[in-house]
């Protein structure tokens, strides 16, 4: 008995035989709420949903609103009028924005009138050309690294002018620049007050955890419900999602500046005001900064969710090229959106990092010989490219702007190179998926379809208390028993089929990977940029190829599903075995032990909390990659959801199936994160 509970592999093994006992008595036919719960009163929980947020749309805070152009006084909610003013000042931001990059005339109208514009042809915001922006972008990446985050800068944003994607790309960073500051301010201003009222953390926290679980499409349901589509219901969606991780950085910032920072504030007589803005954020300025930076990526990364809403830019024409099939053109403008998520992660980066010299005592023109350098630039060539415009108005003038007809395109050469592989795999291809199909996943999606409720909520609650006892079995089985309340039991359990499928495959080759890579610093180098690449690349981007190869299915699905999903156990593999201390290689080494021996028995344990934190992620990765798989047509989860965007009383139900979606990514992750927090304490590295 005592070697029963020394062992944990014993009670696993145990578990399993209880639970496959568990299947093969309950009946599908007499299991009732033993093989699947029965219809109950949680079912109306979307219904329930629905009304809540009519009420509160409709119904709720009743006021009179004077409407000046009409003369007339009409009843509207305060829910209403909240939205309609939160809109329009996020529009006006984005189009201010737009049209300062771009040139127009919405920002002149909203003070003034489209009578005004008509009669006075001179009131419109020029467009900047694209070489002063160029040249900003090179001058700003000069300031902040040096010359090779100069050169990045200013060739990605030529390479983005030269293809003709100027417009789009204008559009989506204007979506951006309004996107990020509302997210920071809303992620700093909720971390401040978290970190000084512990009660609000607590509340806090979890909010947080469902909010970066939840599949975006389930975001945008109530945001069109509330604020309609456009740029600014795509801002508002984007601001949701990119908010909690700058919560989170910001708490952790301000936590981890030491006690002795914070008693000489309080001794040189800072008041509480003071004492924030002046000592301790300035102290956690590394870690706000950071949080920054992920709040630009993850608004990238909504570029295209977003275009399903209305928001314009790269996004939308990405998704417009992809239903049309035209992948050369989609990969260019994939491309567009990596460049311009590298660039604006390696400047926030060098941002974060830089230090500034406030001894330096410098004449005015060397203080500022960026800005003044950019205001020369900006003067010169717009002078050029205006007046270019003036002497030849039927000309292409390609120093103002370059037409998408008139760039550079290499989209007939990847079409061609598409062609040509589906062309000349097809046989091959065809019998890898009927393979695949028949002998690997259709079995493994009816044994999953074959799980009985109760056999289910046994095994995560035994899983649960084998790994980190009885709280952490009470939370799992909250987390699954909720889905199990619902019923959409058997289109989670396809869910969690296919994840699984993708979990396993991409833990082996990312594992793998990182472990041949993390070899050579070189090769850690580069497998590093691909990470990168792979991961600032639209999830959409990976579909459509596997779509042309293998057909409407769930492989295709799980194709880009492990395509996508090895990035972080790729990543967290090679930072894992990099971060081992070098003393203890070289202690292995003096001790006798091979390069093999040294990996199994030194390396890869150590390395093993970290490895498993990037499986925790591989898990989110394919949850989120397994709902955009939805887009092509698959029958879990996902397919609901984006049934539920097209549909009138959809919000409860896209609400409902997101939580599901979350639930599972939550289960998954409590357990793996405890599972490592209690490694971590053995080997002494917690």
């Amino acid at each position: 008995m005592q070697y029963f509970t020394e062992h944990k592999w014993t009670q696993f093994v145990a578990l399993f035989a209880v639970f496959f006992a568990l299947i093969m008595v309950i009946d599908p036919a007499t299991g009732g709420n033993l093989w699947r719960l029965q219809e109950t009163q949680f079912w109306r929980l979307p219904d329930v949903i629905n009304d809540g947020l009519k009420f509160l749309i409709n119904d709720w805070w009743v006021v009179d609103i004077y409407d000046a152009e009409l003369d007339l006084t009409e009843e509207s909610t305060m829910m209403t009028e909240f939205t309609r003013g939160l809109s329009g000042v996020i529009l006006f931001s984005i189009n201010l924005i737009r049209e300062l990059l771009l040139g127009g005339v919405k920002t002149v109208v909203a003070f003034t009138s489209w009578d005004f514009i008509s009669e006075h042809e001179w009131a419109r915001i020029p467009a900047l050309p694209w070489t002063a922006v160029a040249a900003g972008t090179f001058l700003l990446g000069h300031y902040l690294g040096g010359r090779k985050l100069a050169i990045l800068a200013g060739a990605s944003t030529i390479y983005i002018a030269v293809f003709g994607q100027w417009t789009p790309a204008m559009q989506t960073l204007s979506f951006v620049l309004v996107a990020v500051p509302l997210s920071v301010f809303l992620g700093l201003a909720l971390g401040i007050i978290a970190f000084k009222n512990k009660t609000f953390e607590a509340f806090l926290a979890p909010l947080l955890n469902v909010a970066q679980s939840m599949p975006h499409f389930s975001y945008l349901i109530p945001v069109v419900v509330f604020f309609g589509i456009g740029d600014h219901a795509g801002a508002i969606s984007t601001v949701i999602f990119a908010t909690p991780p700058m919560i989170r950085l910001t708490i952790l910032g301000l936590k981890k500046v030491s006690p002795e920072v914070l008693e000489a504030g309080m001794m040189s007589g800072c008041s509480s005001r003071q004492l924030m803005f002046r000592v301790l954020i300035p102290t956690a300025r590394h870690d706000i900064l950071i949080g920054i930076n992920q709040v630009i990526m993850q608004c990238l990364a909504m570029a295209v969710i977003a275009s399903f809403i209305g928001a314009r830019g790269l996004g939308y024409d990405l998704l417009v090229s992809l239903n049309m099939l035209k992948i050369g053109q989609a990969l260019e403008l994939g491309v567009s959106i990596v460049l311009i998520a590298v660039v604006l992660d390696k400047l926030s980066m060098a941002w974060a990092k830089k230090q500034v010299d406030y001894f330096a005592d410098l004449p005015f023109h060397l203080r500022h010989k960026h800005s003044l350098a950019f205001l020369g630039i900006l003067i010169f060539t717009s002078v050029i490219a205006y007046g270019a415009s003036m002497v030849f108005p039927d000309k292409a003038n390609y120093l103002y702007f370059i037409h998408e007809s008139q760039g550079l395109t290499t989209g007939t050469f990847w079409d061609f190179i598409v062609d040509w592989i589906i062309t000349n795999t097809y046989d091959s291809v065809q019998s890898f998926s009927f393979f695949m199909t028949t002998s690997i996943l259709m079995p493994m999606k009816e044994a999953y379809l074959s799980m009985p409720v109760a056999a289910t909520l046994f095994l995560v609650a035994g899983t649960g208390y084998i790994v980190g006892g009885l709280r952490s079995a009470v939370v799992v089985t909250a987390f699954i028993g909720f889905i199990a309340l619902t019923p959409w039991w058997d289109r989670a359990l396809i869910t969690a089929y296919m994840a699984t499928f993708a979990v396993i495959v991409s833990v082996i080759i990312g594992c793998s990977v990182g472990i041949l890579c993390s070899r050579s610093p070189r090769a850690t180098k580069a497998i590093l940029l691909v990470c990168d690449t792979f991961q600032t690349f639209p999830s959409f981007v990976y579909l459509i190829p596997v779509i042309m190869l293998f057909g409407v299915s769930d492989l295709s699905v799980l194709i880009a599903v492990i395509v996508y999903a090895t990035i972080p156990a790729t990543r967290y593999t090679v930072e894992g075995l990099s971060n081992v201390p070098q003393t203890l290689q070289e202690a292995g080494s003096m001790s006798g032990v091979n390069r093999t021996q040294r990996l199994l028995k030194i390396e890869l344990p150590l390395a093993f909390p970290h490895i498993m934190l990037g499986i925790n992620q591989t898990v989110i990765f394919s949850l989120f990659m397994i709902i955009i798989g939805a887009f092509i047509g698959t029958d879990d989860l996902g397919q609901l959801i984006m049934q539920s965007l097209s549909q009138a009383n959809g919000m409860g139900q896209g609400i409902v199936l997101g939580l599901c979606v979350a639930f599972i990514g939550l289960a998954v992750d409590h357990l793996i994160h405890t599972w490592a927090e209690q490694r971590k304490k053995v080997l002494g590295v917690a």
